[in-house]
């Protein structure tokens, strides 16, 4: 018998999933499944499993997170069948602050996973369908429509980041080496970066020139207790030496109401994990 055969099963998954949302989590459901080839394996789970071709394999999870639109959840499970969720992965104590503070667009976390130390992890998602997940215990994830806001602008993130060129990526290795160093340290640089509300960087005339001055913003909130100081911000552009196409590096230190909106769209977010050839 076909879905379609019985509404009242029809009825029933649509109820179930009528109270879901973007960031609930399954915490009872602890297994990840995904396809390996295990004549090369890349994972633990497939070097487990030993050489055998492709490979449905399964792994252990703390749970999962729930990562599709809440618009598509509620809708019609014939029309929208699937749920897209992604493993809960434990960070130690400066990965999560780390995280927390949206710095890694790999990983996303809430509130209510803190005490754990719990965030999901993006590279990886699994496809399941509505009849699976209505039977799941559902917990809440967002506490409010704030937190609700900033899921979806990492979900969001994780997808639309600038791929920044490869010469980018060496010239900026030795800031993003003195990020991850001091990030989690508590000391006044420390301090200083961990407030920072983000970096973004501006190539003129564009990324594509043979001649481009780099503009780095170093963002951060207004009264900001522990700022970026002049002399930091030389520091911290003094890492970067240009060379080749990048002809001149230079940075300011500004709040969001200090940025236009034509600066602000005119230049690319960078993470911590924003070189993509050694992250």
């Amino acid at each position: 018998m076909s879905p379609t055969d019985d509404t009242d099963v029809v009825a029933r998954i649509d109820d179930a999933m009528r109270v879901w949302r973007q960031g609930d989590l399954a915490l009872d459901e602890t297994v990840f499944v995904h396809l390996a080839d295990t004549d090369t394996p890349l994972t633990p789970a497939a070097r487990e499993a030993g050489s055998g071709g492709l490979q449905t394999l399964q792994s252990a999870t703390t749970g999962l997170m729930v990562i599709t639109q809440t618009c598509d959840l509620v809708r019609h499970c014939l029309n929208r069948p699937y749920v897209e969720v992604a493993p809960l992965v434990e960070l130690s104590e400066d990965e999560y602050r780390t995280v927390a503070r949206e710095r890694i667009p790999s990983r996303a976390t809430l509130h209510c996973l803190s005490a754990p130390r719990l965030a999901a992890d993006l590279d990886r998602s699994m496809t399941v369908e509505k009849a699976v997940v209505a039977e799941w215990a559902r917990t809440p994830g967002c506490d409010d429509d704030a937190e609700m806001r900033r899921l979806a602008e990492a979900l969001a993130r994780k997808r639309s980041r600038f791929a920044f060129p490869d010469d980018f990526t060496k010239l900026a290795g030795p800031l993003r080496k003195r990020l991850l160093e001091k990030h989690g340290r508590r000391s006044e640089e420390g301090d200083a970066l961990r407030e920072l509300t983000e970096i973004r960087v501006a190539a003129t005339p564009n990324w594509q020139a043979d001649r481009v001055t780099l503009l780095f913003w170093f963002v951060q909130p207004a009264g900001s207790e522990h700022a970026v100081t002049p002399d930091r911000l030389e520091y911290l552009l003094g890492l970067m030496k240009p060379a080749g196409r990048y002809i001149l590096v230079e940075g300011l230190i500004a709040t969001l109401d200090d940025m236009s909106a034509t600066d602000y769209v005119a230049s690319d977010r960078l993470e911590l994990d924003f070189l993509s050839a050694v992250s």
